[in-house]
């Protein structure tokens, strides 16, 4: 029988994450970079949050996740996403799917809000100019 690999892709403003899981011991590369490497310790622990989450099933698979756009934390909170729905679809587990929405739906469902673009005539999307009556 064949390797088990799955494809998964998470998203979170402009951020795009596409995570590869297969059969390992426990290693999560995020562009290439080890996990433990990762800049922002906040953005690092967003990452890591359904992989303590999913608890010995992480030690068994080794994760290759890569982000384009968007900014550093919405980066990790795409590979969070992507993460957590390859853990869920690797493993095809009901309970652990469960437990990633009690602790937050944005594990499995992704964001969907956007920026609202700038209208003509305007200094913001909605602001206009400032006007008094006398």
């Amino acid at each position: 029988m064949a390797e088990k690999i799955v494809h998964v892709s998470g998203k979170r403003k402009m951020s795009i994450a596409r995570a590869t899981i297969k059969k390992g011991n426990g290693i999560v590369r995020v562009n290439k970079k080890l996990l433990d490497v990762i800049a922002p310790e906040l953005a690092r622990e967003k990452i890591k949050e359904p992989l303590l989450l999913a608890g010995d099933i992480a030690k068994k698979v080794n994760i290759t996740v890569t982000v384009k756009g968007g900014g550093i934390m919405s980066q990790a909170e795409a590979a969070r996403n992507a993460i957590a729905r390859a853990l869920v679809e690797y493993t095809g587990s009901k309970e652990l799917k469960k437990t990633f929405f009690q602790y937050d739906r944005h594990l499995l469902v992704a964001d969907v809000r956007r920026t609202e673009p700038q209208k003509p005539c305007r200094s913001a999307a909605r602001r206009g100019k400032q006007t008094s009556k006398r």
